[in-house]
């Protein structure tokens, strides 16, 4: 596995998921700050590159709402 590899799926899917979800680029960063979308990409690159676009948004989707879900409870 290669930085650049990393970096540019990481990229390719962050524009995806913004365009999914109608998010700028700020309000991206913020959710990454919360939800650690990147780290989660970087440490998933090896199944993740192989399994598509759409599967890779879907498994974002669904941490996200795990953690919110998860954070509500606690609040």
């Amino acid at each position: 596995m290669k930085f650049n590899d990393v970096a540019y799926f990481q990229v390719g899917i962050a524009r995806k998921y913004m365009r999914r979800h109608n998010l700028t680029p700020l309000q991206f960063v913020e959710r990454d700050k919360q939800y650690n979308i990147l780290h989660f990409l970087e440490v998933g690159y090896e199944p993740f590159h192989l399994t598509g676009d759409e599967g890779v948004l879907d498994e974002l989707d669904e941490i996200v709402s795990e953690q919110q879900a998860s954070a509500s409870h606690r609040a």
